[in-house]
Formats: C-alpha cells, sequence, structure tokens
C-alpha cells in the first residue's frame, strides 16, 4: 500500500510536572503516516505519561500538541486483566471493540484459528496479536503500542514484530511503539527516540547484520527484526533522574547522541 508521509501528531517544546517532579522537558517529536517511531528509557522515563500526553489524556504544563482532526487511534495496552472465571472467547474479546468485520482484523492479526478459545487459555505471544487485532478494529491511522513484547519470549517477539511491520505497510498507518528496553528495538524502525524525561537520543538503529553487539547477545539468532541500541551519554543522571554534567552551563535539553 502506497503511504503517505503526512503528519498525524505532533509534541513541541512540551513540559510536564507532577506535584514536584518533572515528568517530561522539553520534549519534541512527529508522528507521520506509514512511519514507525521507537520510544525507549529506562523505567520512569516519563514513557507512560508521554504516552496518556498523545493520547489526548493527560494535558501539559506548557508546549504545544497538535492531533490530525478526528485522528483514530488504535491502541495496545501493556496488559489487561481478565477476570478468569469470565467465560470470554477471542471473537467475543474482540468484538467488544467494534462493529467492523472480525474476521478481517483477526485474519490480519494471525489469530483466526484461536478465535473459539477462552482469551485465559492463550500464551503471552497469543494474547498479544489479540490484543493487536482488537486496536485494528478502529481501522487506526496511527497504532499505538505499550510495551507490546511484555511477556512474550524471543521468538515471539520476532514473529509480533515482523506482523506489526507488516500491517504498517498493509494498511499504511503510523506506529508510535514503546519499550524499557535500551537495547533491543526494531531494525525497521524509522526513528529511535530515548527518554528519560528528557530526549536523550534520537536517530536510526543500529544495522542488525553488522553490528557486534547483536552477535554477542544473540548470536545466530534468525533474522528478528530486531537491533540493538547503543547508548552513549555526555552527560549523566541522579538517581532522581535529573541531569548531572560536567559542564555546568550545558543546556539541559542539550541531546547527548545522534545516529544515522
Amino acid at each position: 500500500m502506497q503511504t503517505s508521509s503526512r503528519i498525524l501528531a505532533t509534541l513541541k517544546h512540551v513540559n510536564l510536572s507532577l506535584g514536584r517532579r518533572e515528568i517530561l522537558h522539553d520534549i519534541s517529536l512527529e508522528l507521520s503516516a506509514g512511519k514507525v517511531l521507537t520510544i525507549i528509557g529506562p523505567n520512569g522515563a516519563g514513557k507512560s505519561t508521554l504516552l496518556r500526553v498523545l493520547l489526548g489524556l493527560q494535558t501539559v504544563d506548557s508546549g504545544e500538541v497538535t492531533r490530525l482532526p478526528s485522528l483514530r487511534i488504535g491502541y495496545v495496552p501493556q496488559k489487561i486483566i481478565i477476570n478468569p472465571l469470565m467465560p470470554l472467547t477471542v471473537r467475543c474479546f474482540i468484538a467488544l471493540a467494534g462493529n467492523k468485520d472480525i474476521n478481517k482484523v483477526m485474519l490480519d492479526a494471525g489469530i483466526q484459528h484461536l478465535e473459539n478459545q477462552a482469551v485465559q487459555s492463550i500464551s503471552g505471544g497469543e494474547f498479544q496479536r489479540v490484543l493487536l487485532a482488537r486496536a485494528l478494529m478502529r481501522q487506526p491511522q496511527l497504532l499505538v503500542l505499550d510495551e507490546p513484547a511484555q511477556g512474550v519470549d524471543m521468538m515471539g517477539q520476532a514473529a509480533l514484530y515482523e506482523k506489526i511491520a507488516q500491517l504498517k505497510e498493509q494498511h499504511g498507518f503510523g506506529v508510535l511503539m514503546v519499550s524499557h528496553d535500551l537495547h533491543v528495538v526494531m531494525q525497521k524502525t524509522d526513528q529511535v527516540l530515548c527518554l528519560n524525561q528528557h530526549v536523550c537520543c534520537s536517530g536510526l538503529p543500529e544495522d542488525v547484520s553488522q553490528h557486534p553487539e547483536y552477535q554477542r547477545l544473540f548470536g545466530d539468532f534468525p533474522d528478528s527484526g530486531l537491533a540493538v541500541y547503543t547508548h552513549h551519554h555526555d552527560h549523566q543522571h541522579d538517581l532522581h533522574g535529573n541531569i548531572v554534567s560536567e559542564n555546568p552551563t550545558q543546556s539541559h535539553d542539550k541531546e547527548c547522541c545522534k545516529h544515522g
């Protein structure tokens, strides 16, 4: 499918504090149709808050947040707690998201064989695909995935990331993916942004086939669409995540590394 480079959403110099804690400092990013942006960073870096801002669930203290009018967003959360006693099949669970063609979205997500199974009985990787199908029911222009590989083994991660890439090409939507893992990111990501309250780093991930650290970590692991992202700093963080720079005049919002 031919994809457009139209802008779906932007953040410009966004700042947000909750209580006395600064959560986001001078964050700027752009999400485009047909492009994948992966946000990586440690726990407590502000990734979940950033998602809430982009989804329109959290207002900011300053800066500009813009979204395409009536932007359709498909959201895949980290997890959903389902009552183990509730008699809920995969098909019924997906149907709760809308009235679109359930057969089509199950086929797209590769889970048509699961439709009559209880949601509580399937594996973690299968459930992530069910959540993906549920998000596709909205016919999204932007697909947002929060830690999509959580609870999924390495082979399952590879298959899930490949499926997301295929769906992006098929439907032309933009993708925003969030992870806490500073090392493993999608090979086909158009941009990686490392967040720790501020934008530490942004750019392309290293090439999978030539990256020595990937080979050291994964050996002859099959081509999985994953790559190692090497994180460099020209500053350090204290226990609260604040920047401690050797140069006291260094700007707080200076990016510490660029790739690509």
